[in-house]
């Protein structure tokens, strides 16, 4: 598994509309993706689990992918979130 930690620049942090974008940009990834924010450990690819993890602008989060495409993963969705808007 890799790991990047990163901080969320998205000033409304993922909520229904950038989230919707993420969880489908995660899933074209066949590797596993998680986010660590605080104690919760969030499956990156469903949306549920993205809007119940709360997670805010300016929020450090812990990125995770484990699979065959895991170093693509961390490098593309890394530069998803640094561009990620509202």
């Amino acid at each position: 598994m890799l790991t990047k930690e990163l901080t969320i620049k998205n000033k409304t942090g993922l909520h229904a509309r950038p989230a919707s974008k993420f969880v489908k940009f995660a899933s074209g990834f066949k590797s596993q993706i998680t986010i660590k924010y605080k104690d919760k450990l969030i499956d990156a690819k469903s949306i549920v689990s993205l809007l119940t993890g709360g997670i805010a602008g300016g929020s450090n989060i812990i990125l995770g992918a484990s699979g065959e495409d895991e170093a693509a993963a961390i490098e593309q969705i890394s530069a998803f979130i640094e561009n990620l808007e509202d």
